[in-house]
């Protein structure tokens, strides 16, 4: 008889369960309800697949987006367990077969959007079958208070409750504050439930901000850096994706686009693409994405700033879902809190409105203020980001682009003065409070028809900080605002100072900024541009605008024409022979190249270097069903490159 532990070698290839996977499984056995919050890349699907194979009946998975489904449902198939999914893509032919499947007890796991749970036929088709567990994948969904709230996640405790036994309920997440996980607990009805919470760290992940003068140059260089690598490039906006698309198609990078201003059709091919590697970049706005299971994404470019941290978090990443080293880069600019404000205000269809709209609206500038601190932030972002999900963490992590760059502190008293006495003189002359843009203008002396026409060329502060480049005058303003010599009014949006800044006026009070050097992504941070400049303004738009189609023929696997040699090329790298063998069984299954093996499978093969079946079986993420199926073409592979060594060795 089966255990746990033999399920997880013949079907999933491990060893080993990783970090709260087993105490989660374990409940699920025991008949518990769990909410698991686990990292992206963290192993959430074998939470709930492993204990489907053991439990009675049927396990039901409530997935976001039907790319997920299918993709999900091919990996399971791949390493021999019966599952299926039921979603609004498949033909009458398709859905009658998968209900077939779950009718007669042949589909042990079965994958619906929750809109499905309206529909009272499929309710009664699901509830002939003894279903004994209920999964929720990214539960987040199911809260108010989360950045991706979904009112069909709410008929999710309902539809449980309607079963003649209600299953165990278990729902999973990688985002989700303190206050999202209660929310979970109570929409979903989850009754005395195992709680395992095994961090938000991803340490493979490399976090980094940019503040470039002009966007597209640095994202051209950074994509140079990263030809031929699968990833993602975010934009807020679906006119800022369209020209960001073209650019790089015209660079040469094969890059796809998604938005909701799409046909479905090109959706659904960009998506394809993008998932098969016949285009291994998407360029997209946050449409895409929820549920991707691409594990060979190795970098995730944000173009704009997202509206909130957990949007931002979740979406980079998507990145290194292997374990294998990733990049997540932010590229910002003082027009992209322009963008997300906006973005915020235009939230809701035109008439909505009351105190929830209100409310929804100041929750969304709070959680934007929190992201602009991290775009602006001079110490470790890691540790930013783990200190707002509640977790513990080093002052210094050693791996984003704040503390692999230099850091020194800078007495800025001077400066400091200057801008404090700004403040005051130019609202004794107008009365009233301005901006920080304003201020900055005064400082470095702008001769714009408004600081003219007001009169502020003539105060003393006028022109202090001309001879200062721009960005650091922003830094400046920054620090003093994070120090809380100065505040922000919320209303109207005026630079304020507080009690404390006569410390530093008139009191002798010292004022250290903490600054950094260059930038490990290898692309020099210029000034950025001025508040207004590189402005997007969001319009809705149709999605018209042809493409061009890219610089380059590539073939379905997204390489340069030429087809793929059966032979080991020149010069090439195990785990390169190994990557062209995959692309050849993906193209040939029809199935995306990380269902056949991930990255990480690849990296353990290539390091292991296995010459038989049962070495073989050894590698990490190799099951008995994969082994059986493909063992024999990577052994060949491996064989074969060795050969070529050998000859290449003797030849020198």
């Amino acid at each position: 008889m089966e255990d746990k532990y033999s399920i997880l070698g013949r079907c999933f290839g491990h060893s080993s369960f990783r970090g709260g996977q087993e105490a989660l499984i374990d409940g699920i056995l025991a008949g518990r309800d769990v909410l698991g919050v686990m990292p992206t890349g963290g192993g959430k699907s074998i939470c709930y697949q492993l204990p489907a194979l053991l439990l009675p009946g049927l396990t039901v998975v409530i997935s976001p987006l039907i790319s997920l489904m299918k993709d999900q449902v091919a990996a399971l198939e791949e390493a021999g367990i019966p599952a299926a999914f039921v979603n609004s893509s498949m033909t009458s032919e398709e859905f009658r077969t998968a209900c077939g499947a779950v009718r007669s007890g042949e589909c042990q796991i079965l994958y619906v959007a929750p809109e499905r749970l309206e529909n009272e036929g499929f309710v009664a088709m699901v509830g002939s079958r003894e279903v004994s567990l209920i999964a929720v994948d990214e539960a987040h969904c199911v809260s108010q208070w989360g950045q991706d709230f979904r009112p069909s996640y709410l008929r999710i405790a309902g539809f449980a409750a309607s079963l003649p036994r209600r299953p165990v309920v278990a729902a999973f997440t990688a985002t989700a504050t303190q206050r999202v996980q209660e929310d979970i607990l109570r929409q979903l009805a989850l009754r005395e439930p195992l709680r395992v919470i095994t961090g938000f760290d991803r340490p493979n992940l490399c976090f980094e901000v940019l503040h470039p003068k002009k966007k597209l140059p640095t994202l051209l260089s950074l994509m140079e850096q990263r030809r031929g690598k699968s990833g993602i490039i975010y934009c807020a906006t679906r006119a800022k994706v369209d020209q960001v698309a073209q650019a790089l198609k015209e660079a040469g990078f094969p890059a796809a686009r998604y938005h909701a201003g799409l046909e479905d059709e090109e959706r659904r091919r960009s998506q394809e693409d993008f998932q098969y590697d016949r285009c291994p970049v998407m360029v997209a706005t946050n449409a895409f994405g929820m549920g991707i299971d691409k594990s060979n994404v190795s970098f995730v470019i944000h173009y704009n700033m997202p509206k909130d941290l957990e949007s931002y978090y979740q979406e980079a990443g998507r990145a290194g879902r292997d374990g294998e080293p990733a990049d997540c880069i932010l590229l910002f600019s003082p027009g992209d809190i322009y963008t997300a404000k906006f973005l915020i205000s235009h939230g809701r269809e035109q008439g909505e409105g009351g105190p929830e709209e209100a409310s929804r609206q100041e929750q969304e500038l709070r959680r934007l203020e929190v992201m602009i601190g991290y775009c602006k932030s001079v110490s470790c972002l890691r540790g930013y980001l783990l200190k707002y999900f509640g977790q513990p963490h080093p002052e210094s992590c050693g791996n984003c682009g704040v503390c692999r760059s230099e850091r020194r502190e800078e007495d800025i008293t001077i400066p400091a003065q200057m801008i404090l006495s700004c403040v005051k003189r130019v609202e004794r002359r107008l009365g009233y409070y301005v901006g920080p843009a304003l201020i900055l203008r005064v400082l470095r002396g702008s001769r714009s028809q408004r600081i003219v026409s007001l009169g502020l060329d003539q105060l003393t502060t006028y022109g202090l900080m001309k001879d200062k480049d721009r960005r650091l005058v922003q830094q400046y303003l920054d620090c003093l605002t994070d120090k809380g010599y100065l505040f922000i009014e919320e209303e109207h949006g005026t630079l304020r100072p507080t009690a404390s800044a006569d410390g530093v006026l008139f009191r002798g009070e010292r004022v250290q900024m903490l600054t950094r050097g260059a930038s490990r992504a290898g692309v020099a941070e210029e000034a950025p541009e001025a508040a207004g400049e590189e402005r997007e303004r969001p319009r809705r738009m149709s999605g018209s605008g042809r493409e061009r189609g890219p610089a380059r023929r590539l073939t379905p696997a997204g390489q340069a024409s030429g087809g793929t040699a059966a032979l080991p090329q020149e010069g090439e790298t195990l785990i390169d022979a190994l990557r062209r063998k995959r692309t050849q069984l993906a193209q040939e299954g029809q199935v995306p190249a990380y269902v056949i093996f991930s990255n990480a499978t690849l990296a353990d093969m290539a390091h292991r270097v296995p010459h038989n079946l049962e070495e073989f079986l050894q590698v990490s993420g190799v099951g008995e069903v994969k082994a059986g199926k493909y063992g024999s073409q990577f052994l060949t592979v491996i064989a074969e490159w060795e050969m070529a060594e050998r000859k290449r060795r003797l030849g020198r």
